[in-house]
């Protein structure tokens, strides 16, 4: 029996929150939701770093950045690393990248056979952070209270015109698969097409703009005074600027807003690859899985974007739908690492084929429907605004935040979801803080991994030096395009190009005898 196709359909910067199919009242998300509603829709996904780049090569990869030092938005996902892309292939599998995947360094493919796009950012070093001088912000970083500021409407920008490219390119793979289906081509495939909506800026098309237009768009329920902030979110509102540049309330309405309208655009990219699927007859043998890199806090704690472990940044929509999958909900911890394992054991792989160890558990069976014992995510953030490793355990309703320079923070995520009560120094939970932070203690060790932090970023930041004085060539990648060998051409009969891209195709007449 053939294994069925996947196709992953990802966000960038979508917290499950702002989502119908996650229960909230207003955002419209009906593609989504009809996934939801004929699959399994997990409640307890996260990212394993809460900033694009790391968080998709943990993806990809289905290891801790720890592990492949993906630290940042600068930092190389090394060519020698395994992909899910690249056991797929082994697998028999044709596969695709349409999108955003960030990919820092010369490999811009990692396993994949078709990348049909370029990227939205830069493929280089420029976006080093510097632990050495940790309170600073990197110049071309536009993460700032501008940002939300302009908040609005406009009928193009650089993300939707990419973002429609993205989805044009997802669709004409697809049938280019159904053309290959009809002269004989069996083989399964895999598609990853990825967006970069919502993430900011937050401008929105007016079509999409206007569903929340009579709306009273909700402020954020949660926003602490300045000195009760903990230490690491206060490094992060100074380097946002959220500290300093004051928000009226109605440009956080107007941010809000424009969010919720790109949350509904990228809805409607969902339903547009989902009904390819249906005209090309592959539904039905095709599991279509829809996620994120990570979340937004969007304002909520006084905090925009990402870059944190609380539930708005780190945690991602995950629903799974299509054969032998279950319709339900399931409350397990998981987390992006464990999409890998999952892939290979659709495709009928094994663990003997991984070519190095991953951290991540097939999700296969609680997709299923079945039980599974494991609860648990594990998150690392290296990046900006800290100058030492933050570690995030998630077990069962507990959540566990630990960075040597800031002290401990526990939250149970089933009392209280919008973690307001760090109980870390609470007596009755000194117990549950001890065994974190004697778990923490064993599996890192913080003082050899912000060494190895420190020392990637000065070696980055002396090659993109010597990059931007002209030595190597660009990696920003460009899709291979020959314009004599498409539509119709000299060489060709343009009745068989014809025929080649029509589907379905014209059925043979047969001769009367």
């Amino acid at each position: 029996m053939t294994a069925p196709n996947i196709v992953v359909v990802m966000a960038d910067q979508l917290a499950p929150h702002f989502t119908g199919a996650y229960g909230h009242p207003l955002v419209k998300t009906p593609h989504l939701d009809a996934l939801a509603a004929r699959g399994m829709r997990f409640d307890a996904a996260y990212c394993n770093s809460p900033l694009c780049a790391p968080s998709r090569f943990a993806f990809m990869s289905g290891q801790l950045i720890s592990r492949i030092a993906a630290y940042d938005n600068a930092s190389e996902f090394r060519a020698s690393i395994p992909t899910f892309a690249h056991y797929l292939k082994a697998l028999g599998y044709r596969t695709c990248l349409s999108g955003k995947m960030h990919f820092v360094g010369p490999d811009q493919m990692h396993g994949f056979q078709d990348r049909v796009t370029t990227d939205i950012y830069p493929s280089d070093f420029a976006w080093t952070p510097d632990w050495e001088a940790a309170d600073e912000r990197i110049d071309k970083w536009y993460h700032n209270m501008q940002t939300v500021k302009e908040s609005g409407i406009a009928h193009a920008t650089f993300q939707i015109d990419y973002d429609d490219e993205v989805g044009f390119a997802a669709r004409r793979w697809l049938f280019d698969r159904a053309r290959d289906r009809t002269v004989g081509e069996r083989a399964p495939f895999a598609l990853v097409a990825s967006f970069i909506h919502p993430h900011d800026p937050y401008v929105a098309r007016p079509e999409w703009w206007n569903l929340y237009e009579d709306v009273d768009i909700p402020l954020p329920a949660d926003v602490p005074r300045l000195e009760d902030q903990d230490p690491f979110s206060r490094r992060l509102m100074d380097g946002i600027e959220a500290s300093y540049v004051p928000l009226s309330e109605e440009e956080v309405r107007r941010a809000r807003q424009a969010y919720f309208a790109n949350v509904s655009y990228f809805d409607s990219k969902i339903g547009e690859i989902v009904d390819t699927l249906d005209e090309i007859n592959e539904l039905d043998n095709t599991i279509v899985i829809v996620t994120a890199d990570h979340g937004d806090m969007l304002g909520e704690r006084g905090l925009w974007y990402k870059m944190n472990f609380f539930e708005y940044s780190a945690r991602v929509p995950l629903v799974m739908a299509g054969p032998g999958i279950a319709n339900g909900d399931t409350p397990n911890a998981c987390s992006l690492v464990d999409l890998l394992p999952t892939f290979l054991e659709i495709a009928g792989g094994t663990p003997d084929m991984l070519g190095e160890p991953i951290d991540g558990r097939s999700l296969l069976p609680l997709a299923r429907g079945e039980q599974d014992p494991v609860d648990e995510a594990i998150g690392e953030y290296c990046a900006e605004m800290t100058a030492h490793p933050v570690i995030m355990i998630r077990r069962g309703s507990m959540k566990y935040i630990h960075c040597d320079s800031d002290p401990p923070q526990l939250y149970d995520l089933k009392r209280d979801p919008q973690e307001r009560t760090n109980l870390a120094a609470d007596p009755q939970y000194a117990d549950i803080t001890a065994r974190f932070a004697d778990e923490v203690a064993r599996r890192w060790n913080g003082a050899e991994l912000r060494r190895k932090v420190m020392a990637t970023q000065k070696s980055r930041r002396a090659l993109h030096a010597a990059m931007e004085a002209g030595a190597g060539e660009a990696w920003d990648y460009n899709p291979p395009s020959d314009a004599s060998q498409q539509y119709v051409r000299n060489h060709m009969d343009w009745t068989v190009a014809a025929n080649r891209y029509r589907y379905p195709p014209l059925k043979e007449k047969k001769n009367d005898a």
